[in-house]
């Protein structure tokens, strides 16, 4: 198969589906959420058939980096869109599909190396929580930047633009929530599997995403307690949020990322 094609014209429908939440986003065009839709699910449809591809190169059955990133973003892509149907998280994809079109691109071209290990009922629970997991707390981690910049707006009194456009704080702070929670169900699962069906965790250089999945999920549980028992909300709930991401996003790709891309001759 011609990965390449199929990435470039995925990337070309991701940015064009990104462009037109944006430019809806500044007001500069009328809202078509069917137009974003259909450009983003086209990608989807040129994604995944790369993914399946490069997953069927990997030597090992655990992805490596590049291919892993490519992955995970696509999960989250179509979250976005599975997602926005019910809830109004489709400003999400202004920043999620060209991160996937990129993803998707760079795992054309980079080499993956993959780890090796046996498929457990075990392990495909790990990973498939683990997906989800990132992909919904990615989704929170753009809609906590969001709220962020109504927030700010909004406390200087600019009720124009972005903040015209977007759904009412209250209505994005409660989805925001939402996403956290849904994410910490996930991860919580991910987490106990991980730890109860993985085995030769040091030989598999996996200490470093345990230790810094748990801080992740220690962060994030201390913003839904802050939530529920001081009403924590505004800057103080985006910021949390986008610590709690942070380490995350160090659990999931930064030792893959150090130890493939960096480490690799």
């Amino acid at each position: 198969m011609q990965a390449l094609p199929f990435a470039t014209i995925a990337l070309v429908f991701y940015l064009a589906a990104a462009i037109w939440q944006g430019m809806t986003l500044l007001r500069r065009v009328p809202p078509r959420q069917g137009i974003v839709r259909l450009l983003a699910t086209l990608a989807l449809l040129l994604h995944i058939p790369v993914i399946v591809d490069l997953l069927g190169r990997t030597s090992g059955f655990f992805p490596g980096f590049t291919t892993s990133v490519a992955l995970f973003m696509a999960v989250a892509a179509n979250l976005v869109l599975v997602a926005s149907l019910f809830k109004p998280v489709l400003n999400a994809g202004i920043a999620l599909f060209p991160l996937a079109g990129v993803a998707l691109m760079l795992a054309t071209g980079l080499p993956s190396h993959g780890i090796q290990g046996g498929m457990t009922p075990g392990i495909l629970l790990h990973i498939v929580t683990s997906t989800l997991a990132f992909a919904l707390l990615a989704i929170a981690a753009v809609q906590a930047v969001l709220v962020g910049l109504q927030n700010q707006a909004l406390r200087h009194h600019h009720i124009r633009g972005i903040v015209q456009s977007l759904p009412p704080l209250t209505t994005m702070e409660r989805v925001l929530f939402e996403l956290i929670w849904a994410g910490m169900v996930l991860l919580s699962i991910a987490i106990v599997s991980g730890l109860i069906f993985i085995d030769n965790m040091f030989a598999q250089h996996l200490v470093h995403k345990t230790v810094l999945s748990f801080v992740a999920w220690g962060v994030l549980a201390v913003l839904l307690i802050g939530r529920y028992r001081f009403g924590w909300r505004g800057m103080r709930a985006v910021k949390w949020t986008l610590a709690g991401c942070g380490f995350l996003l160090l659990a999931y790709f930064g030792s893959k990322f150090v130890l493939e891309i960096l480490l690799t001759p």
